[in-house]
């Protein structure tokens, strides 16, 4: 069963997880610092997210048509869901083949420990909205 209802509730959640990011004192300029445009096409529900680091703005659905990606990733709602609640391994998913990649995936891969200061703000992000049950599935 998917964890997202529909688009709405991605670009909130994971969405909200990235404004949270590029707003981030600490974290902000470490990710502008990259130089890394990451494209993310989510299925089931159908969402696109997309991330302009350099920037640090968040782009959700047709509004990013204009930039271009450094590096684009492809996954399920819930894969996305799962990594920020900190139960996903990005290697080994690619490795499986829940996740795909197009792109340097080193870049990427040298932003994965910046993520992880931000798996506890996601929960608590769901947490506030009343999400347990997104939680639970976990």
């Amino acid at each position: 069963m998917a964890s997202f209802t529909g688009a709405d509730e991605v670009y909130t959640y994971i969405g909200g997880i990235f404004d949270m990011a590029m707003a981030d004192e600490e974290l902000g300029p470490r990710f502008a610092a990259s130089g890394v445009i990451l494209r993310l096409s989510y299925t089931n529900p159908d969402s696109v997210i997309v991330v302009d680091m350099p920037n640090r703005t968040v782009y959700r659905g047709d509004d990013s048509a204009d930039l271009k990606p450094t590096v684009q990733m492809f996954m399920a709602a819930d894969v996305g869901h799962e990594f920020w609640l900190g139960n996903v391994n990005i290697s080994t998913a690619l490795a499986k083949g829940d996740m795909r990649a197009k792109g340097p995936i080193p870049k990427i891969l040298k932003l994965v420990p910046l993520t992880r200061a931000l798996y506890p703000r996601y929960r608590a992000q769901l947490e506030a909205a009343g999400r347990t049950d997104l939680l639970a599935a976990s």
